[in-house]
Formats: C-alpha cells, sequence, structure tokens
C-alpha cells in the first residue's frame, strides 16, 4: 500500500453476505497534509479515477489534492459536520471543564450530524462509484469522522455486518497514534479551539471510538429506519443501492 503508515486503506477483504468486498474499488483516506512525495507517486500509481473530499473549503485549501494525474475526478463537497468548521458551539462545550466525558458526548453529537450532512452528497458519490469512476479515494482530514461515518454507511449498504465494519473504523486509531507522536498535536489544537483541551478530551476528540459509530447508526435509525430507508431518502432508488453493493462486493 502507498501509505500502510498513514490513515490509508482498501475497503476491500471485509466478509459481506456470502462474498467479500473487492480489493481496488474504494479507497478510504485521511487528506493529502501528511503523506510523502514517495508515498504521493505510490498514490498515483493505483489508477485513482475519481477523488470524493468530505472536507470544506477551507480544509481543502489548506491542504489541496495535487497529486493525481489528468484522468482523475476531483469532487469537493461541504460536510460540515466536524468540530473543526461548524462553528463554536462544540468549542465551547469543552470549554465547560476538563472532563473526557464532554469530549466524547460531543464527538457522539458530531457524528450523528454527519449521518445528515451526507445526505445530499450521496447522488453525486454515487455516480461516482458507479460511473466508470472507479477505483474511487473517499477522504476527510482525518479519514476517521466523516470518512468514517461514509464508509460505513456504505459497507452496511452492501451487506457488511456492524461487527466488521466497527473492526475496521478502529483501525483508524493509526491517525491519532501518529498525531501524539508529531510535533502538531498542540498547535494544531490550539488553532481549532483556541485553547488546549485536557489530555483526555484530546484523546477522545483525535481518537475512534465505537460508540462514536453507535451514535451514528442510532441517527441513522431515528430518522430513517434502516440503511436502505437513508438512502432512499438521499435519492438513491433500490436499483441504484443494488448496483451499489454489486460494485464493492465479489
Amino acid at each position: 500500500m502507498p501509505a500502510d503508515n498513514l490513515n490509508f486503506r482498501d475497503i476491500g477483504g471485509l466478509a459481506a453476505g456470502g462474498g467479500r468486498t473487492r480489493s481496488g474499488v474504494l479507497y478510504r483516506s485521511e487528506g493529502p497534509r501528511n503523506f510523502a512525495p514517495g508515498q504521493l507517486a505510490a498514490l498515483r500509481g493505483l489508477g485513482i479515477r475519481s477523488i470524493i473530499d468530505l472536507r470544506s473549503a477551507l480544509e481543502r485549501e489548506e491542504a489541496p489534492h495535487d497529486w493525481q494525474g489528468p484522468d482523475c475526478r476531483w469532487l469537493g463537497f461541504d460536510v460540515d459536520a466536524d468540530l473543526r468548521v461548524f462553528g463554536n458551539d462544540g468549542r465551547e462545550r469543552l470549554r465547560i471543564g476538563p472532563e473526557p466525558e464532554i469530549a466524547i458526548s460531543t464527538m457522539a453529537e458530531t457524528y450523528r450530524e454527519i449521518v445528515g450532512a451526507l445526505l445530499p452528497h450521496w447522488p453525486a458519490i454515487a455516480d461516482a462509484l458507479l460511473g466508470r469512476g472507479v477505483p474511487v479515494l473517499l477522504n476527510c482530514t482525518a479519514g476517521k469522522d466523516r470518512t468514517g461515518v461514509a464508509i460505513a454507511l456504505l459497507l452496511e449498504l452492501a451487506g457488511v455486518s456492524r461487527d466488521a465494519i466497527v473492526r475496521d473504523y478502529m483501525r483508524s486509531t493509526v491517525f491519532s497514534d501518529n498525531l501524539k507522536r508529531s510535533d502538531d498535536l498542540e498547535a494544531g489544537l490550539l488553532s481549532t479551539f483556541g485553547f488546549m483541551p485536557s489530555a483526555g478530551q484530546v484523546d477522545a476528540l483525535i481518537g475512534v471510538r465505537e460508540d462514536y459509530l453507535e451514535a451514528a447508526w442510532d441517527e441513522l435509525a431515528r430518522k430513517w429506519t434502516d440503511v436502505r430507508g437513508y438512502f432512499l431518502a438521499a435519492g438513491l432508488d433500490g436499483a441504484v443501492q443494488r448496483r451499489i453493493g454489486a460494485l464493492l462486493v465479489d
């Protein structure tokens, strides 16, 4: 893999009903900021045809995708349900006190928001997947929150069990592990929040937790009953949903 030490991976090989998810069709990733030149060269070698970028306009401007060739289509979607971009509410919650539970509940609420924030973008994402645009790279900044929810929804649509989805999602702890080893953690958090959260809150903010994904699924069940009802509300009828499932699974 071009970036096996980053939050980047092929979603292939997961059990899905009687088959497995296809390799070389859909990759999930953090943003391009942390990719070394050699890793970007390897990424070009994968023949990526479409990039689905879930970051805000400001995030994309600060760390653009500029590695892809002319045959690769870039799609930028403002999925602003993220503590970096959705306003002061989440930041102000963290000022209440140092308890990790404040950050955990804030992140869970963020995951609930992500489900709805993705809704208007699914027709374009489906077009990228089904319109001769694969392999597809789907990313946000960390590759764990917005990307984590989007990939979870696609995998469930393809018939992957929630247990297997959670196991794949938890692999994104590599992002927080790398961030803790870097020199950028404190400066990045100060830039984002204007103050330094407590150590326990930092772990909650930059990490992955099963209950975050559970919060997203709870929101899906509350508003749309199940994943097929959710995608139907997004404008993807049963035939399109089945085509996506057939694309993602051998």
